[in-house]
């Protein structure tokens, strides 16, 4: 049966304000584009999409590329070369490898582990004889599932049929060893990512920069769907941190050894994406790349007593700012919380993160409800794996496992991917952090630092601890099990010091409740010098935890052998800006995206798609979309609907609806729906947005 309920704020330990101002009523996200988010590079210059211009430089692949043989061609005298070279046993493999591609099934294509070689010298002419003879397959060096020997793999490149590849991995394109191939990094059926082309000229960075503009989706989806669409897995990609998935987002991404006119070619064919601001560079992004977010956020149907506490709680906001909270999409949208896999984790109850992960929950699409039931009753694995939608990488993950090693729950969690896995117990530090914050503002308020306090220290002091945020970088993959994020790495928590504030430096005055940080537990955090170090230890107690001891010999589920982190307890709005209007259409846009403003300035390039292309996905899209293929100056902008006049009290309100406009940036690892739960003093949970949208 599924659970009863979600996490509420109290629960997840969001309690407090930082203002005891009076809110108002307003509706959060009634349309995506009510949420715009753009990221802020490490710079300080907002990533917008604004042109869809190729770049001055050219790449094209070489016409060796282009004409490289293909799996449908006879290789017959490749093949008998490479039986002199293997054996028989590893050339019947090959064989059976290339029937199938020939036939096809590139997805259903698996790779071949040729048999253990413990010659480096042969292994590389191995590797050299792969790249002449069959330029549609890549090979790499993956261990045996003895830890010992050493195996060859052979896969189908991306692209493969048609003998051409393109792409690569974020971190540089350079294939690395696969350990464990019984273990956890190991999937048989997972796809390869190639290595791009091998025609490349040496004056071009080897990554391609661009704009990612998205809707309704979150980041791993998008590049999922922009991957497949180029024969690359969405890990070719990087990226610096996720973007919210009910939004307009634009973020700056990478891929390696793509030209920007692959890649420009299928905006006609995205639908709730789009792609632009192309630019080679000599260095992929990777998580935690990145000073923060700008938020344009639009909240519909305000409703307050007069314009008078409307203004007053909005300027409270800016100059108050607010307690600075891991919002709730940090610990799950579903109604199976992440911080509860996360203490299992830490327990060493296996079988019960398992089951935490896989068990029906409230809230759920009503077919993967379903298909969670089945599996609950009966166990039908296979069933199972072929019902799970492909964004549920966890649950998928585990159940490959399971079929293949019954009974192993430790090894179905190690299966999960690494940055997945680890968050559950980067979930449970949070849930830790959220309810010592609460005790720290309602034990000492927020006007000044007390005796104890953590602080960031306004000069480097030899010895002290220093602060690295570990938690913060996986947030993205969240997504991939239906969490909707808004978080990334903070940049100003990499690399400073903290200290315990004492007697002469509260004399001194120099610090102020802005420098108060609180720990993330692990192994080199510093715990508070007053009674708030208490809250930790008493909660993770009352869960069979322990942040002094392991209770299991599992290194990665033990939070004492994390570092943990610090984040500062308050925060306050950057550049806040903000705008009371009144509308009437509740299908208008009151905010302009990046494709408003592309659509209002080149209404040429709007209708690029054919019928064909868009006939049967339009119909799938939301009311909101302007990301459903191509660009269309038809749609709505954002003074459709919209009435400037910004009284509260005119008399013809009831035809009208009031609705204020935010902009505002925050640091990566900031929660904007934190500042507007300061701003509404109401709950932020989907459950009582969705009450008051009705």
């Amino acid at each position: 049966m599924a659970r009863s309920s979600s996490l509420t704020e109290a629960e997840a330990g969001i309690t407090c304000f930082a203002s005891s101002l009076p809110g108002f009523r307003g509706v959060l996200k009634h349309r995506y584009s009510d949420f715009i988010v753009h990221e802020v590079a490490r710079d300080g210059s907002v990533a917008r999409l604004t042109s869809f211009d190729l770049p001055d430089e050219c790449v094209d692949v070489n016409e060796e590329d282009k004409a490289a043989p293909s799996a449908d061609a006879d290789h017959s005298q490749a093949l008998e070369s490479f039986r002199e070279l293997c054996g028989d046993a590893d050339c019947e493999a090959l064989k059976g490898l290339l029937q199938k591609a020939s036939a096809g099934g590139e997805n259903d294509v698996s790779p071949v582990i040729l048999s253990p070689d413990a010659d480096k010298a042969h292994r590389s002419e191995v590797h050299n004889f792969f790249k002449i003879s069959f330029k549609f397959l890549v090979t790499d060096t993956v261990e045996h599932n003895d830890g010992v020997q050493r195996c060859i793999r052979v896969r189908l490149g991306s692209g493969g049929r048609d003998g051409r590849s393109g792409g690569g991995r974020s971190g540089g394109g350079r294939g690395r060893k696969r350990k464990n191939m019984g273990g956890s990094d190991w999937r048989d059926d997972r796809p390869f990512d190639s290595r791009g082309s091998t025609s490349w000229p040496s004056h071009v960075g080897k990554f391609l920069r661009f704009h990612l503009c998205k809707e309704n989706k979150d980041t791993q989806e998008a590049l999922g769907v922009i991957g497949k669409m180029l024969g690359l897995q969405s890990r070719s990609f990087g990226f610096a941190g996720t973007k919210d998935k009910r939004a307009v987002t634009t973020q700056q991404v990478t891929v390696f050894k793509v030209s920007a006119n692959r890649l420009a070619a299928l905006n006609n064919r995205l639908f709730g994406i789009k792609v632009g601001n192309f630019s080679y560079v000599k260095e992929g992004l990777v998580l935690g790349q990145l000073m923060g977010n700008r938020f344009t956020i639009t909240l519909r149907g305000v409703v307050a007593e007069s314009e008078d506490v409307i203004k007053a709680a909005v300027e409270g906001l800016g100059k108050n700012g607010f307690i600075n909270y891991y919002g709730l999409q940090r610990f799950g949208s579903s109604s199976v919380p992440t911080q509860l896999v996360g203490a299992a984790l830490l327990r060493g109850e296996w079988k019960s993160a398992v089951n935490l992960i896989l068990d029906p929950r409230e809230g759920e699409r009503d077919d993967i409800r379903e298909v969670r039931e089945h599996y609950k009753e009966h166990g039908n694995i296979d069933m199972a794996l072929r019902n799970f939608p492909r964004h549920l990488v966890a649950e998928k993950a585990i159940l490959q496992c399971l079929k293949k090693c019954p009974g192993n729950y430790l090894q179905a969690l190690k299966s999960i991917p690494r940055t997945l896995r680890m968050m559950y117990v980067h979930s449970y530090q949070s849930y830790l952090w959220n309810h010592a914050a609460s005790t720290r503002v309602q034990k000492y308020g927020i006007s000044q630092v007390v005796e104890g306090d953590l602080v960031y220290t306004k000069e480097i002091i030899p010895g002290e601890a220093a602060s690295v945020d570990t938690s913060e970088p996986y947030d993205d993959q969240l997504n991939s099990s239906n969490i909707d994020l808004c978080s990334e790495t903070l940049p100003e928590e990499t690399i400073q010091s903290v200290k315990i504030v004492d007697f002469e430096d509260l004399s001194k005055g120099v610090y102020s409740f802005e420098d108060v940080v609180l720990p993330l537990p692990g192994s080199q955090a510093l715990f508070p010098g007053n009674k708030i170090a208490d809250i930790y230890h008493e909660m993770a107690k009352k869960d069979g935890i322990s942040l002094i001891e392991n209770a299991h010999g599992v290194k990665e589920f033990s939070i004492t052998n994390m570092k943990g982190g610090y984040r500062r307890v308050f925060q306050r709005p950057i550049d806040f800006e903000w705008e009371l209007m009144t509308y009437t259409d509740d299908t208008s846009s009151l905010a302009e995206t990046d494709l408003d403003i592309l659509s209002r300035n080149k209404p040429t390039e709007t209708k690029e798609v054919s019928e064909t292309e868009s006939s049967g996905i339009l119909s799938a899209q939301s009311h909101d979309s302007k990301l459903a293929g191509p660009l269309d100056s038809s749609m709505p902008g954002s003074e459709s609907g919209v009435v400037e006049d910004k009284s509260v009290g005119s008399s013809d309100m009831l035809a009208r609806k009031v609705a204020i406009k935010l902009a505002f940036t925050l640091p990566a690892s900031s929660y904007a729906t934190m500042a507007i739960r300061e701003l509404l003093k109401t709950s932020t949970s989907v459950s009582y947005q969705k009450t008051l949208d009705c």
